[in-house]
């Protein structure tokens, strides 16, 4: 009876040690994200029901994520900023983030009022203009995954409208403390549609759905399945194993 043989060849044999661990990590940590997706999508779902709640109420971490809250306030009228290359029906165009004040809570908090159309020349900054006087408004708290990707650092220095790749809040504090002494919320607020001020908005709770993860996963896992029989071929007699049976039928 022929049994199966390996015949180890160093380059091969190495390639394979690399690479199929590798690739197996990649198939987890998809299953991973679409895990963590899922509890994002979960948590959105649940929150996006309950009734708003003032904004002092909160603590003001991460737990906050995707709570409902109400706003009665003022824009600070020309400080805003413009969050660049935001893509949307193949259009490109900013998202408009105002600064809130709460004169009763003392509290300032950046307003993310959704997504305007820009020069796609990137010549001239859109014009957007603030409702004016006392606002009611309802939003919820976005809170990032992480620390954003940035080409480099940001100036972030008058003249307004500041136009960055992203919203650091920790390092805008200092430069918007020059404008108003309220304390500031330390995560932004997506304004609701409809609302006073509201843009054309569409949040999106995630970039990628759960399936997509688990689509990726079931690549990575059949990727290291054919290397790892790629490897056997290569390395072994499966396949004259294979071939006789074949024949002896």
């Amino acid at each position: 009876m022929v049994r199966l043989q390996l015949d180890l060849e160093w380059r091969i044999t190495l390639l394979t040690l690399l690479l199929f661990p590798a690739l197996v990590a990649l198939g987890f940590w998809q299953l991973q994200r679409a895990d963590e997706k899922a509890s994002l999508q979960i948590n959105w779902e649940e929150r996006k029901q309950q009734a708003p709640v003032a904004l002092d109420t909160l603590p003001g971490t991460a737990e906050d994520a995707y709570r409902r809250v109400a706003l009665r306030g003022q824009f600070l009228p020309g400080h805003y900023l413009l969050l660049d290359n935001r893509i949307v029906a193949g259009r490109f165009g900013y998202e408009v983030v105002g600064l809130f004040v709460l004169p009763a809570s003392n509290q300032a908090v950046l307003v993310n009022r959704g997504w305007i159309a820009g020069d796609p020349g990137r010549q001239q900054l859109p014009e957007v203009t603030e409702p004016a006087g006392m606002l009611d408004i309802t939003g919820h708290v976005y809170v990032p995954p992480g620390q954003p990707f940035l080409l480099g650092e940001q100036q972030l220095s008058p003249p307004w409208p500041l136009r960055v790749q992203a919203l650091e809040i920790d390092k805008l504090g200092p430069l918007l403390a020059t404008v108003t002494d309220s304390a500031l919320f330390p995560y932004v607020v997506r304004i609701d549609e409809g609302q006073p001020g509201a843009l054309a908005v569409d949040w999106q709770v995630v970039n990628a759905s759960p399936e997509k993860h688990q689509g990726y996963a079931f690549q990575w896992f059949t990727m290291a399945a054919v290397l790892a029989f790629f490897f056997l071929l290569r390395s072994s007699n499966l396949w004259q194993l294979i071939t006789r049976k074949e024949d002896d039928k």
